[in-house]
């Protein structure tokens, strides 16, 4: 098997860094670097990502058996709701946007600093306040609404901090809005000179229609959150029944929002996955601009499709059908994606580092999410298997197997970028080959629970269930452990790694013309882009393979 690592005799690191420019607390927590602010993001949503996953082990552990051992009812509703409240709003969305795209996005345009710093670095503290009050919810006692909070349960039936995690949610949304500002007018104001629109990087491009969608979208959630919070704590009547209200209006608004949000945290995983195909394939993208198009599609289509939640919410049949429809179109857009990246890699001189060995397990596993998607989309399948475990499997296949494995596979990919060093191969394609396998045996299962009726949500469930939900907990033990490691040997890197150099991958995007790790300013002279964004051809010769 060959690499395209080139090999990092006589490397050394730069003496001008972001990470060397200044010392101390301040420094850090003060800064307007977007790299730094990356990097607290970065921090911020693995603590984050290690509590909702702890919450997730608790759950299956319950699970071995039918009976409900470990915890009670109401203890069980609060793991899982802490879980997908955690998981969804503290690191699925922010993940990539906050992290990879705030650290990558304006070098790949060859731009100095986002175009508002100082509101960048005020996102961060609003995510963070934000957090504070969700956390707050959940050490006080917990919330069990659920991610969706849906009314009247959490208006009218429930004793627990509903406000407070709602309140911290929505926070957490306007620093969502504030970072799409600042990538919308970054991208249109701050390209280097030749940066044309069709020269700019794919991963930008999925960048700016998530941008789009989480200014757009995220305000309706802050809105409907804070009418959950009217009507719990001032009773005024505008989703409960009871008190003249309609519980299909929160679930209207509620995934007006919460779809297009599938889409805030998928779309920058594509964008990720089109930049890793390509360098590892040493081929230029098939297709770039049906790529970059899709994920405008996709944007626009996502705002579209939001009642295909609610097939067995009462809303009437026709709507139902138009909604379904839509839900299928929506599905072609991510299909180009799929066939483009494949046929980038046909024929092409594919290199199985880590990062590339992540974008195939998001291939195939976002595929299988995908796929299962229409499932959902088609009415009689869809009141079939409504609020069962194959919505949890298809749920996670598109976020964990798709959202997730892509952040992986872009922490790999630009890690010697962020850090100027290399984490070592071995753990870390044990560790991608773990995840895949460990995923693959939680969450396949619950396909087949779901069809077989098992509903998800319940601590308790007959005994004929047990083998798969054994399976999955399994699963879930050996997902754990693929997970986990890349937090111990990227440390470890820090400190022991390989000197990257600029360029470790041979990849063509501006970022990697610059430094490992960059500047303060990222570079000491603006880029002038001459070329397309993927000319792999032209470096072909260069490469050296070794290994």
């Amino acid at each position: 098997m060959s690499t395209a690592t080139v090999a990092p005799a006589a490397l050394e690191m730069p003496a001008d860094t972001y990470l060397n420019s200044s010392f101390g607390i301040k420094s850090w927590f003060l800064t307007k670097d977007h790299k730094r602010i990356a990097m607290l993001y970065l921090v911020s949503i693995t603590l984050f990502f290690l509590f909702g996953g702890t919450m997730a082990i608790l759950m299956r552990l319950e699970l071995l058996t039918p009976a409900g051992d470990l915890f009670q009812s109401d203890t069980y509703n609060k793991l899982f709701s802490m879980h997908g409240i955690v998981m969804v709003f503290f690191f699925l969305v922010p993940s990539i946007p906050a992290t990879i795209g705030n650290f990558v996005l304006p070098m790949m345009i060859g731009a100095r600093d986002l175009a508002f710093p100082k509101i960048n670095l005020a996102s961060w503290y609003i995510f963070m306040i934000g957090a504070c009050f969700t956390f707050s919810a959940i050490i006080s006692g917990g919330v069990d609404t659920g991610w969706t909070f849906y009314t009247p349960l959490s208006t009218q039936y429930l004793n627990t901090h509903v406000i407070a995690a709602a309140l911290g949610i929505m926070i957490a949304g306007f620093a969502s809005i504030f970072t799409g500002l600042n990538f919308i007018v970054t991208t249109h104001r701050m390209r280097a000179p030749g940066m044309t629109w069709f020269r700019l990087p794919l991963f930008v491009w999925s960048q700016y229609a998530v941008s789009v969608v989480m200014v757009l979208a995220t305000p309706v959630l802050a809105i409907t959150l804070l009418l959950v919070a009217v009507e719990r704590g001032f009773h005024i009547g505008i989703f409960n029944p009871q008190l003249g209200g309609d519980p299909v209006l929160f679930q209207h608004m509620f995934w007006f929002y919460s779809h297009p949000a599938v889409y805030i945290m998928i779309l920058p995983g594509f964008g990720v996955i089109s930049e890793i195909i390509p360098c590892f394939s040493r081929k230029r993208i098939f297709g770039y601009s049906a790529v970059a198009f899709s994920s405008m599609a996709i944007g626009v289509f996502g705002f579209l499709v939001w009642a295909h939640h609610m097939f067995v919410a009462g809303i009437s049949t026709y709507s139902a059908l138009v909604f379904s429809l839509l839900s299928f179109i929506v599905a072609i857009p991510s299909a180009i994606k799929v066939f483009n990246w494949t046929a980038t890699m046909y024929k092409g001189s594919i290199h199985f580092d880590t990062p590339m060995l992540y974008a195939i397990a998001f291939i195939g596993l976002f595929t299988i999410g995908g796929l299962t998607g229409l499932f959902l989309a088609s009415l009689g399948v869809d009141v079939h298997v409504t609020a069962t475990y194959f919505v949890v499997a298809h749920f996670h296949y598109v976020m964990v197997g798709g959202m997730l494995v892509a952040y992986l596979a872009g922490l790999h990919f630009w890690w010697p970028k962020m850090t100027g060093r290399m984490y070592p191969e071995p753990p870390a394609k044990l560790s991608a080959l773990i995840t895949f396998i460990g995923f693959n045996l939680t969450f396949f299962p619950q396909f087949v629970l779901g069809y077989m009726g098992m509903p998800r949500r319940y601590h308790v469930y007959p005994p004929e269930f047990q083998v798969l939900n054994v399976l999955s907990t399994a699963g879930a033990s050996v997902l754990a452990v693929g997970l986990l490691m890349p937090m111990f040997y990227m440390l470890w890197s820090l400190k022991y790694g390989e000197i990257a150099g600029n360029n470790p991958y041979r990849a063509t995007g501006l970022e990697w013309q610059t430094t490992s790790p960059p500047p303060t300013h990222n570079f000491h002279e603006t880029p002038i882009v001459t070329q397309e964004a993927y000319d792999y051809e032209s470096l072909t010769e260069e490469v050296e393979v070794v290994g």
